[in-house]
């Protein structure tokens, strides 16, 4: 498996008035992904954006799109954001009556298919559709809103994930979301997580690409 953290700064922190200028100045300092979070009003309680910004975040930025939906019907429009440009698309477990079918619309539309977990959620509830996910994404807070603080048990569900992996024969990239700072980027990456998503702690900062590669070197520095 990869070793190097991976870094994917979320857009739901930045500037939305001046989005192009957020998403060009972490592409540029060394961000492997633009995570870009897509909320309905139902399936969490915040409304954010939807297929026309992805679709102009690909005009504007080489870094490959994140696209994280959480939105009870990404059965109905998954084609929307893969024909928008996403080249990640991470769906939840929780709101996919058919899982395994909406991952392979992904793949086959030559995107990455993730599947996401709520942190009420066990990660045995995914093993049946582990050896089709090319990511698996652990949420570590609730859902919904930036800034809110990293749940500790997190920490007991990633290490779970990885024994999951190594018993199916698989490494997906496992990623994590949610309260992700210098202080807890170190203890999901030593409990297995390589992708860290993050928000506040990137973009509300003086420095975003500063903040964001000093996550991963605190991260990286544990592994």
């Amino acid at each position: 498996m990869d070793q190097r953290i991976l870094m994917a700064p979320s857009i739901l922190s930045a500037d939305f008035a001046r989005l192009e200028e957020a998403v060009s100045m972490i592409s540029a300092g060394g961000a492997d992904f633009v995570h870009v979070d897509v909320m309905d009003g139902h399936f969490v309680p915040n409304l954010t954006i939807g297929p026309p910004v992805v679709k102009a975040l690909k005009r504007i930025t080489d870094t490959p799109l994140d696209v994280h939906l959480m939105i009870t019907n990404a059965e109905a429009t998954v084609d929307q954001y893969l024909s928008a440009g996403a080249d990640w698309v991470t769906v939840h477990a929780e709101a996919c009556i058919h899982l395994d079918r909406v991952l392979q619309v992904i793949k086959a539309h030559g995107a990455r298919a993730g599947v996401s977990l709520n942190p009420a959620t066990n990660v045995e509830s995914i093993r049946d559709v582990i050896g089709s996910v090319d990511m698996v994404l652990l949420m570590s807070v609730n859902p919904g809103f930036g800034g809110q603080k990293f749940i500790p048990r997190t920490i007991d569900k990633l290490t779970a994930l990885s024994r999951m992996c190594a018993e199916e024969g698989v490494a997906p990239l496992i990623q994590v979301d949610g309260g992700i700072d210098l202080n807890t980027a170190p203890l999901a990456a030593s409990a297995g997580a390589r992708c860290l998503v993050a928000g506040n702690a990137v973009f509300c900062q003086d420095d975003p690409v500063a903040a964001m590669n000093a996550i991963r070197e605190t991260a990286q520095a544990v592994i």
